[in-house]
């Protein structure tokens, strides 16, 4: 079967990438994250034909969920999202679950994992297609850097264990889509983060802690 296929769009003032993934042969798609624009999310899953069953979010800080009122209204999907971010999330969605650490989602004819990576905030989660072969990142990393640790609910130490052992286990070709064009180019793979990245070459936990100005 063909892979599921990613439409990356950046959107807003704050630089915010939004994807839409669909099922090239069923037409069932997803968005991630809608945050503004989203009339031209909608437009992409229009134009292929596609049907939005599921919005999926990596955390809900307000440019990630600006537009998710707007997004569930227009299309009556589930959203799904970590257990920490349903209470939000249902001041928005009518049709809000919670998704499992490691849960596989069916899209089509396609598969999406679900990977909790606390740090930026206890309730992110990172989206990995095995086909194509990408993960959907939000704040938990960027192209060349990662999402802040050093206020409110973040947590370093958590957010030093997602990206070095949970993003770490994928294959080192898998693409990131990140969730804001932060970077030198809109995506990049978990092979040149690795050898690029500063927070992910930080040796040690106390080097990533100086890098992201925690004390």
């Amino acid at each position: 079967m063909p892979a599921l296929e990613i439409h990356q769009l950046e959107v807003g003032l704050l630089q915010n990438f939004c994807e839409v993934i669909g099922c090239p042969t069923t037409g069932e798609a997803a968005l991630v994250d809608p945050a503004f624009e989203v009339d031209r999310l909608l437009k992409i899953a229009r134009d292929r034909g596609w049907t939005i069953s599921t919005i999926l979010l990596t955390h809900t800080h307000d440019d990630h969920i600006a537009g998710l009122d707007e997004a569930a209204a227009a299309t009556g999907a589930v959203v799904r999202c970590h257990p920490a971010e349903l209470e939000i999330a249902r001041t928005l969605a009518p049709r809000v679950e919670p998704v499992a650490d490691r849960e596989w989602l069916s899209l089509g004819h396609g598969r999406i994992q679900a990977l909790y990576t606390p740090g930026h905030m206890p309730g992110c989660v990172c989206w990995y297609l095995p086909e194509p072969g990408a993960v959907i990142t939000g704040d938990v990393l960027f192209v060349g850097g990662c999402g802040g640790v050093n206020y409110g609910a973040s947590d370093p130490a958590a957010a030093f264990t997602s990206l070095r052992d949970t993003l770490g286990a994928l294959p080192e070709t898998t693409r990131v889509y990140p969730g804001h064009d932060y970077g030198p180019t809109p995506t990049s793979t978990l092979a040149w983060e690795f050898a690029h990245n500063p927070c992910l070459t930080a040796p040690d936990l106390a080097a990533f802690r100086r890098l992201k100005g925690v004390r």
